[in-house]
C-alpha cells in the first residue's frame, strides 16, 4: 500500500489539472499561433508560466485504483500487475484466463 500523502498528492494534482485545463488549451493555443503578434504570444507564455505547475497534466502519475502503487500498473484495467494477478487468480476480471501452453 502506497503512502496516503502520496496517493492524496495525486488526487490533487488530478482535481487541479481539470480545474486549469481550459485556461491551458488557450494560452497554448495563442502561443503556437504564427498570427498573434510576438507581444501577445510573450505575455501569453508569462501568463502559462503563472499558473500553478500542479495543474498540468504530466505531472499526474498513473497509480493504482486499489493500492495506489505507482509502478507496473496496466493502463487498460487501471490496476498495478499485483492486483491484476490477484483479481484475476480469484476469477474477477470477466474474460481473463491464465495462459497455458
Amino acid at each position: 500500500m502506497a503512502k496516503k500523502s502520496a496517493i492524496d498528492k495525486n488526487k490533487k494534482r488530478i482535481y487541479m489539472a481539470d480545474l486549469h485545463n481550459e485556461k491551458r488549451q488557450v494560452l497554448k493555443k495563442v502561443i503556437r499561433d504564427k498570427n498573434v503578434s510576438q507581444e501577445d504570444r510573450f505575455k501569453a507564455v508569462l501568463k502559462l508560466s503563472a499558473l500553478p505547475k500542479n495543474g498540468s497534466r504530466v505531472r499526474i502519475r498513473s497509480r493504482c485504483e486499489i493500492t495506489g502503487r505507482p509502478r507496473g500498473n496496466y493502463r487498460k484495467f487501471g490496476i498495478s500487475r499485483i492486483a491484476f494477478r490477484d483479481l484475476a487468480s480469484s476469477g474477477q476480471l470477466p474474460g481473463i484466463t491464465k495462459a497455458s501452453w
